[in-house]
């Protein structure tokens, strides 16, 4: 068991309505130039859950089970900023009040925080409906490798995901290592505490070889030379570890999103590649 200072992390509620989707406009420029219309951010997803592939739908950027926005955007800065994957979420209103989720990722550009629910009651919840989050976890440290940055991370979720640390490195269960020049939209955030950022999927080559078809909502994936400890951005040697929060994209430089767990200017993080590192065995989804 890792030691760590969750006892000294304070527990907040934070809020938001389940947010609708939106559009600018109706068409979305494909990679080829190609206008399409399709199905993207927000709203409530009934379909598209943890644990499903994240490539291979008829959509753009979409977002799994609820996602919550404030209108107000100082508020949705302390929601997203606050909240943490694995966080609980409770309906506080409406037919499905009472029902209990999770967080499971952050959305930058549209600022959307994302949670699970059950089939049920995501067919008893609407749009308006809020959602209240017991957040936890910003500021946790791992005592044995204080390098290592963490955040956006539930602690409870932490002690579930198998973490070892061998001779002073951080070995962590991963179902993909990505190289630094697949990492697309999002790069150059001020912030990793909040959003995300896009594994590019537009090369052919690279999908297969990186096996980017078999990547699933909830995997945990480790970034090579991502330094993502004050923002998106390259160094050699740096390690990244985050889940993936939202499907592929048809957008030129956009693809899966990518929410950080982890991170550590140093080689100081191992991915452990393991097929069934996702959300969805550690939350029991």
């Amino acid at each position: 068991m890792l030691t760590t200072n969750k006892e000294q992390l304070v527990q907040l509620a934070v809020s938001g309505p389940v947010a609708h989707s939106k559009v600018r406009s109706p068409y979305r420029i494909k990679t080829s130039g190609m206008p399409v219309t399709l199905p993207g951010t927000g709203g409530i997803t009934y379909n598209v859950r943890i644990g499903d592939l994240a490539c291979g739908w008829v959509a753009d950027h979409v977002e799994p089970g609820v996602s919550i926005r404030n209108s107000d955007d100082t508020e949705n800065a302390g929601l997203n900023t606050l909240a943490c994957v694995g966080n609980t979420a409770t309906v506080i209103n409406g037919e499905a009040k009472g029902a209990k989720g999770y967080v499971t990722g952050k959305h930058g550009g549209i600022e959307h925080v994302l949670a699970w629910f059950d089939q049920k009651t995501l067919e008893s919840m609407a749009i308006g409906d809020k959602i209240q989050i017991r957040a936890w976890g910003t500021g946790l440290k791992i005592q044995e490798v204080p390098e290592i940055t963490v955040m956006n991370l539930d602690p409870e979720l932490l002690e579930k995901m198998n973490l070892k640390i061998v001779d002073g490195i951080l070995e962590v269960p991963v179902t993909a290592i990505l190289p630094p020049y697949l990492m697309g939209s999002g790069i150059g955030a001020a912030t990793c505490h909040t959003g995300d950022y896009d594994i590019m999927t537009a090369d052919p080559d690279a999908f297969r070889e990186y096996g980017l078809d078999k990547l699933r909502l909830g995997d945990i994936v480790l970034l090579q030379d991502c330094d993502n400890q004050y923002g998106r951005g390259y160094l050699k040697g740096a390690v990244s570890v985050g889940v993936v929060v939202h499907s592929d994209c048809v957008i030129t430089g956009h693809g899966p999103g990518v929410t950080t767990l982890f991170t550590c200017k140093r080689p100081l993080i191992r991915g452990i590649k393991d097929t069934e590192a996702n959300l969805i065995a550690w939350l029991s989804l």
